[in-house]
């Protein structure tokens, strides 16, 4: 067997997912392309002009960015001109068709789910490892939903009452994610100040913190504070989410949020950055154990049962 189909014979596993991962479907089909084009000896811009595609086209279609995966049509050029074995494109062309079955969240509307955060969860679905840092709230996929729509409503304060609860409804359906027989890896990392900032009332906090309590127990999640006391952090400055994927040739990814937009970030020198980041504060932050002690602390000092 060619390097390149004991490389592709790991992919078929995928073929098997119940659920349908769009998002990881189309990074892995590019990622193959790219090979097999390296394997063919063409750089990026030789296979655009042999066959009529613009670079920024066979580029999009080998970064697997987008809504929607590429073309069979163009796929299956993109195997001829490559000269790829029959094998390894039978296997390629069933992992495109696959990556156009549409996720979960995908049914939702497209207002709640703007390309940027459409292709978030869906590499967070797809993910190995998620590592998150959050200075203001609970991170997403730890959240009650009181305190959901406590950050919605605080967020989009005129938002209809439909619209909040379907935002509510889409992070409590994200959060299951957590719970999945073949769930990732969460390294949550946050600031003491989100445990101490009130949204929605003392008793949706306690509720919220209870939670992260029991979260922080489960075998793969690893909750970790930082103190206020600590004064030279080396925390980020806007909230950052680490994506890395297990066993299969993909970069790592970068999500930093803003407020009506987003960046990912797939450049190794950039996402390492960020991973020595975040080891540093790993390091800065209290203990598991520690930061379990500080959440129970605080629920029995600051949002006591009345």
């Amino acid at each position: 067997m060619s390097a390149s189909s004991h490389r592709i014979s790991r992919l078929e596993p995928y073929l098997d997912r119940p659920e349908p991962a769009p998002t990881l479907l189309k990074m892995l089909v590019g990622v193959q392309l790219a090979g097999f084009r390296d394997d063919a000896g063409l750089s990026q811009e030789q296979a655009a002009r042999e066959l009529g595609f613009s670079p920024a086209k066979l580029s999009r279609i080998e970064s697997g960015k987008g809504r929607r995966p590429p073309t069979e049509n163009d796929v299956r050029a993109l195997l001829e001109l490559y000269g790829t074995d029959a094998y390894e494109a039978s296997v390629l062309l069933k992992l495109l068709r696959r990556a156009g079955e549409p996720g979960w969240w995908q049914r939702y509307d497209k207002r709640l789910m703007p390309e940027w955060f459409d292709r978030l969860v869906g590499l967070q679905e797809a993910a190995a490892t998620i590592r998150t840092f959050e200075i203001q709230y609970v991170p997403g996929l730890l959240q009650t939903a009181a305190y959901t729509r406590a950050v919605v409503e605080r967020g989009l304060p005129n938002a209809p009452a439909a619209e909040v609860q379907r935002r509510v409804e889409l992070r409590m359906r994200r959060a299951e994610l957590l719970l999945r027989t073949d769930a990732p890896q969460l390294w949550a990392i946050i600031d003491e100040s989100v445990l101490l900032r009130v949204l929605g009332s003392s008793e949706v906090m306690r509720e919220q913190l209870t939670h992260l309590v029991e979260m922080a127990e489960r075998p793969n999640v690893t909750l970790q504070i930082v103190p206020l006391n600590v004064t030279n952090a080396s925390a980020p400055a806007i909230p950052v989410t680490y994506l890395r994927f297990g066993g299969i040739d993909l970069p790592d990814v970068v999500y930093l949020e803003h407020i009506k937009s987003a960046n990912f970030l797939e450049d190794r020198d950039e996402t390492e950055e960020y991973r020595f980041a975040l080891d540093r504060l790993a390091d800065e932050a209290l203990t598991p154990r520690d930061s379990l002690e500080m959440l129970r602390s605080t629920m029995a000092g600051r949002y006591p049962v009345r």
